[in-house]
């Protein structure tokens, strides 16, 4: 007996009435809440359900019957398949607007604590090319928008190197123009898949773990000096030497090109040695007055400019005299920490990647600050009596933990320790506002400020200010 089909609904004249998480946006139809891709508030559609959860429907575009005033001409010929940049059909104005209120909602609906008035948010001066740093994947079975080619392709048109599809960690789909990097990222990234697929490189395929070419990595600064950064599946020195070598020649740009095997199941590379082709080992950025270097590995945020925005936010929202003793948890290779080094008497920073803190000291050598230190190890194991009591107790954190959020033996800790003002800074407002509340009894939040460091995406940087009470 043949298993039936699932039939799933059609809606008509659908109104989109708000943003929603992950890009989607928010319908309603009798009580039922539907998440709709690549729609904008305001607009009235006729959609197709794909997927039905016990809470949700999701459901995509049929036709457009009424665009919303905030509906824009899409810039990118890869919109709706990538997955990079979900909300570049929303002015850039809209997009704030909903950014902001993301913040709102979840301090109100989550954290469920009072809160003032946010400040307004800040938005980026580049809405285009604005990182750093971008990752893109080989696959010898790249995305076929058309179901007709699978199975008729060659080996060199099957081949792709790009981003992975949104929800499908074996698929990639391969981009000829990407707008979040500076143009120079598309020659780089064309002329290595032209050049690999004309030289008979084998690209990766994810399910026999093998292929020559996995992964690509691109940074660069605003000198415009490039690392590259090539991972190979396998180790084949001669095609390796002559891909390197091509890439040296023809980009003189890239002032840091390296490279790794990777054999592993995984396309991490914090385990596996990085090695130097050609150039320096790292770049070299600047924050103001001071100089951080960046490897392969470091973690650095990845909108230069908006950087500067947030991290004088937080620095003012912390409001150093040069007489306290602060703590930068969750402190990376140290950038917040050093840029408010300056207006403390000590800075103690805490980050569980040792790598990071390695990097942390070095950038500190670099710009002759002596008055940070930097400890590496689990935050809530780290964070203890003991260790307040032998670097000082201080009198401002300011954390900037992973999307999660801190970990409640942090929050706990603390509470204990009681300092003064915490500077919460975070890419997700939602574990936010969850740790807010389980400190609202003994702190108030006194000032709110979101920051948009990716446009076109729904992603928010938000920092809070707590107090004492």
């Amino acid at each position: 007996m043949s298993k039936k089909r699932k039939v799933f609904n059609e809606y008509n004249a659908l109104t989109i009435e708000n943003a929603g998480s992950e890009g989607k946006c928010i319908a309603r139809h009798e009580g039922k809440v539907i998440m709709v891709d690549y729609a904008v508030p305001g607009d009235i559609i006729n959609a197709k359900v794909y997927q039905i959860k016990k809470r949700f429907e999701f459901a995509r575009i049929e036709e457009i019957v009424k665009p919303s005033e905030d509906r824009i001409e899409t810039f990118c010929q890869h919109f709706g398949t990538c997955g990079g940049c979900k909300w570049q059909q929303m002015s850039y104005e809209a997009q704030l607007k909903y950014k902001q209120q993301q913040v709102i909602d979840a301090f109100e609906r989550l954290g469920k604590f009072p809160f003032p008035t946010l400040e307004p948010i800040i938005g980026s001066v580049q809405t285009k090319y604005y990182r750093n740093k971008v990752e893109f994947s080989f696959t010898d079975r790249k995305w076929l928008s058309n179901k007709e080619d699978i199975g008729t392709l060659t080996k060199e048109t099957n081949a792709g190197l790009g981003f992975h599809i949104p929800g499908r960690f074996d698929k990639v789909f391969e981009v000829e123009t990407c707008y979040l990097m500076d143009p120079l990222q598309d020659e780089i990234r064309n002329s290595i898949g032209k050049f690999c697929k004309e030289n008979d490189y084998d690209f990766f395929n994810l399910y026999g773990n093998t292929g020559l070419m996995r992964n690509l990595m691109l940074r660069n600064n605003s000198k415009g000096e490039w690392m590259l950064v090539l991972s190979f599946g396998c180790d084949d020195e001669p095609k390796r030497t002559k891909l390197l070598e091509h890439i040296h020649n023809n980009f003189p740009q890239i002032t840091s090109l390296l490279y790794v095997i990777n054999e592993k199941l995984n396309d991490t590379i914090h385990d596996l040695e990085v090695k130097l082709f050609s150039g320096n080992p790292y770049l070299l950025e600047n924050l103001e007055d001071l100089q951080f270097k960046i490897g392969p590995k470091s973690f650095f945020q990845t909108n230069t400019l908006q950087t500067l925005n947030l991290y004088n936010e937080a620095r003012k929202m912390a409001g150093l005299t040069g007489k306290e003793l602060v703590y930068d948890l969750y402190t990376g290779v140290g950038t917040i920490a050093l840029f408010v080094a300056k207006m403390a008497a000590k800075v103690v920073g805490i980050e569980y990647v040792p790598q990071a803190i390695e990097d942390a000291k070095v950038n500190a050598a670099l710009n002759q600050i002596t008055h940070t230190h930097f400890y590496a190890g689990d935050m809530k194991d780290l964070l203890t009596n003991d260790f307040i009591e032998t670097n000082g107790k201080p009198d401002v954190v300011i954390t900037d933990p992973p999307r999660a959020g801190m970990h409640e033996d942090v929050i706990q800790q603390l509470l204990l320790v009681e300092p003064k003002k915490i500077v919460y800074v975070s890419c997700n407002p939602a574990t936010q506002a969850r740790d807010i509340a389980m400190m609202i009894e003994k702190y108030e939040v006194k000032k709110v400020q979101a920051v948009d460091m990716f446009p076109h995406t729904h992603h928010v940087e938000n920092i809070a200010l707590l107090e004492l009470r």
